[in-house]
């Protein structure tokens, strides 16, 4: 934590994502409207008093939607994020761990997986798997985004394989499991930590761009959906530029934030990496 606290790109991230976090647990200490796709305003309204960023075509409040919105496009990146890291954990350390032909499987499996064209699978599935519901989309996402990071968890699990100290555990009788749980993932916590952070980063931007396509539940409340509708009712061409301009930037920002924690788990986990600062000579 004072690693953290001491890293500027990881504290500009921490705060970044607390933000979001305070949005998403509590949007009432933000607005008072309870129901954000209800249509119970004049529509196309410029930002005010009441409306801080105006209202859309539908007679919605924007500044309603957007902070209502934080929560299912957060939700979409930690829980996404979570099990494809989970599943790139599980595959990448055994297939290095387990050698020979568990090995050859797991790697070729991953392999299919690096070279298919993302974006293309993604809305194949999206499309045939029934899109219109949070877990579709969430499904989508762990599918699509496991990969990379098994690929780089493999390779340091191999570089970890010979140590003396899993040499020592296996003399000692242990079991596989334990060797891999307790001596192996322990040393690989920062680059985990990192493949969670560039996953939820993968997760969050491409959810919106799947909702944006209209692939996501319209009716639901996140940022995605907002640019769908934002587009469908030519926000910019109509002079509510803030429709679009809002949760584009939200978006962006919250991408930022993994961003930035990612470049600052690097730096603190490997010193090579860290920024050279002189210390002035004291007086």
């Amino acid at each position: 934590m004072r690693s953290v606290l001491r890293n500027r790109k990881a504290l500009s991230g921490l705060v970044l994502f607390l933000i979001f976090v305070v949005l998403a647990a509590v949007p009432r200490l933000f607005t008072s409207i309870t129901d954000p796709n209800k249509l119970a305003f004049a529509p196309a309204q410029p930002p005010s008093g009441d409306h801080l960023l105006g209202t859309t075509a539908l007679g919605q409040d924007i500044w309603a939607q957007l902070v209502y919105g934080t929560r299912q496009s957060l939700v979409i990146a930690l829980v996404a994020g979570f099990f494809a890291t989970v599943l790139s954990v599980l595959v990448g350390v055994s297939a290095a761990y387990l050698g020979g032909l568990a090995d050859e499987i797991l790697s070729m499996i991953t392999n299919i997986f690096l070279i298919i064209p993302t974006f293309p699978l993604i809305i194949i599935l999206a499309t045939y798997a029934g899109k219109g519901t949070l877990t579709v989309v969430l499904i989508v996402l762990v599918i699509t985004g496991w990969s990379y990071g098994a690929n780089q968890l493999r390779a340091q699990a191999l570089s970890l394989r010979n140590r003396d100290f899993l040499e020592s555990a296996r003399v000692r009788g242990e079991r596989r499991s334990y060797i891999i749980l307790a001596e192996m993932l322990p040393t690989m916590t920062s680059l985990i930590v990192a493949n969670f952070l560039g996953a939820a980063l993968y997760s969050v931007l491409t959810a919106a761009g799947l909702q944006f396509l209209g692939l996501g539940d319209p009716n639901s409340i996140s940022w995605g959906t907002m640019l769908y509708w934002s587009q469908n009712q030519q926000a910019l061409q109509s002079g509510m530029p803030l429709w679009s301009i809002a949760p584009g930037l939200c978006v962006a920002l919250l991408g930022i934030s993994f961003a930035l924690l990612n470049y600052a788990f690097d730096e603190i986990s490997n010193p090579a990496l860290r920024p050279v600062r002189r210390r002035r000579a004291a007086a």
